[in-house]
C-alpha cells in the first residue's frame, strides 16, 4: 500500500459550468506531506475549518479506480492511495468505517462518512464519460479525529469496526 499524491490547494478550481474549464492550477498544490488537523482538514487546503466542509473536509480515492495517467489534480481529492484493501473492502466500501492511516508519522484515524460522488466536471478533466465511469469508484469524504502528517510513500493502513465513528 502507498499513498501516491496529496492535494492541499487553496482555491477551489472547479467554479460555475464545466464547459468553460476549470480554474488555473496554483502552483504547489501536490505536496509531498500534508499535516492534518483534527476536526478540520488538511492544514493549507481550501476546505480546512470550513464549516460546510467539516464532515467530509478530507477526500481519499483509490488510484485502481482511476484511467492510467490521471490523478488528484483532475479529481480533486486529497488522497490516492495504491493497493489499498483491507480484507476485501477497498476504500469506496468503508463508508460508515473509520479509516486509520499510517505513513510513518503514527496513525490518522478518518472517519469516513460517505461517498465523494462524481460530479460533470469529471467528464471535462478527466475524459468524456468519466462520471459515470467513477460512480461508486468516486472515493471517500472523511473527518479527521486526529493530528498528524500524512506523506507520499509507504503505508500502513486499517480499519475500525463502525461503531467506533464518532
Amino acid at each position: 500500500m502507498e499513498i501516491v499524491e496529496l492535494l492541499a490547494s487553496p482555491v477551489h478550481r472547479f467554479e460555475g459550468r464545466p464547459q468553460d474549464g476549470p480554474g488555473a492550477a496554483p502552483d504547489g498544490e501536490l505536496v509531498r506531506e500534508v499535516r492534518v488537523r483534527a476536526g478540520m482538514g488538511i492544514v493549507g487546503d481550501r476546505y480546512f475549518n470550513h464549516p460546510a466542509h467539516r464532515d467530509a473536509s478530507i477526500t481519499v480515492i483509490a488510484r485502481e479506480s482511476l484511467p492510467a495517467g490521471v490523478g488528484l489534480a483532475q479529481v480533486r481529492r486529497n488522497v490516492l492511495v495504491a493497493g489499498l484493501v483491507v480484507g476485501e473492502r477497498t476504500v469506496d466500501d468503508l463508508v460508515g468505517s473509520v479509516l486509520v492511516l499510517d505513513s510513518g508519522d503514527g496513525p490518522v484515524r478518518l472517519a469516513v462518512r460517505r461517498a465523494a460522488n462524481p460530479c460533470a466536471w469529471m467528464d471535462v478533466t478527466v475524459g468524456p464519460g468519466a462520471m459515470k465511469a467513477l460512480r461508486r469508484r468516486g472515493g471517500v469524504r472523511c473527518v479527521p479525529l486526529d493530528d498528524g502528517v500524512l506523506r507520499v510513500g509507504a503505508l500502513v493502513a486499517t480499519v475500525e469496526a463502525a461503531s467506533v465513528v464518532p
